[in-house]
């Protein structure tokens, strides 16, 4: 996600330079402006967008490994936009050094609309600094929608994707049910993109680049699992939500997906 967000930003005449461990010719075209040291990419950046995969991503790239955020010249402001438990932006907070803000900006859409600058971004956090970041977050996406103070959008991000998970693993539960009782997938795949039954994942299968993957810790459906577990850690204790059996069923569903064939 963040290298179509990377070049769109880039495209509009933003300064923007690109941070990853990983060899800067993988970047294609943006392999220019990718750096791989951290106190050279803290040198020339004020504003840092977080895209990485989960929590120890996350503290790795600030605080520990890659320690972005760490030293006199750290950057000024952090947007987390990787889908994370809204239980862990206090403890990013507390690590920052003195002055840093960070607000929380998850995106959704994939990366075609990302490609496109269609994403939707849900954010939280101060008025201010959300009004300096809205030019860039509507040079990446069309929807942009500022949720209330730090961690609502992360909020909103979680139980948007437990909504959306459960979408994947009930087209992928129909899918085996069509096969089984004798009706092509893709015809109802067809008929339920206009009827009850029509879901994201479902309606841009074709689309999505990572839908007719299998599980697998590493793989994009493996960030399902992460992003179910991420709902799940934000309501733990809270008897009024009620949905940790039905979070484990989808669960066990996402674990045991098979590459999809249509």
């Amino acid at each position: 996600m963040g290298l179509p967000m990377a070049k769109r930003l880039l495209a509009a005449g933003v300064e923007v330079w690109g941070f990853d461990v990983r060899p800067a010719e993988e970047f294609g075209t943006f392999g220019a402006r990718m750096i791989n040291d951290a106190s050279e990419f803290r040198a020339r950046v004020d504003t840092v967008f977080s895209v990485v995969r989960d929590r120890h991503q996350t503290f790795d790239l600030c605080v520990d490994d890659q320690a972005v955020f760490v030293g006199a010249d750290a950057p000024t402001t952090l947007v987390v936009s990787s889908t994370l438990s809204p239980r862990i932006l206090p403890e990013i907070t507390d690590r920052l050094p003195d002055g840093a803000i960070m607000i929380d900006a998850p995106m959704s859409g994939a990366p075609a609309r990302a490609a496109d600058g269609t994403l939707t971004f849900m954010v939280g956090g101060p008025d201010k600094v959300v009004s300096r970041m809205m030019p860039l977050f509507n040079e990446m996406g069309t929807d942009i929608h500022h949720l209330g103070a730090t961690g609502t959008g992360m909020t909103c991000k979680v139980i948007n994707n437990f909504v959306g998970v459960t979408g994947v693993a009930a087209v992928r539960k129909a899918i085996s049910a069509a096969r089984a009782l004798g009706l092509a997938p893709a015809a109802l795949l067809d008929v339920m993109k206009s009827s009850s039954g029509a879901t994201w994942y479902g309606d841009n299968l074709d689309r999505i680049s990572w839908a007719r993957e299998g599980y697998d810790p590493a793989n994009t459906i493996g960030i399902l699992e992460k992003d179910m577990l991420s709902f799940l850690d934000a309501v733990e204790g809270d008897s009024s939500v009620g949905v940790d059996s039905f979070g484990d069923a989808v669960l066990d569903i996402i674990r045991k997906m098979e590459p999809l064939e249509l």
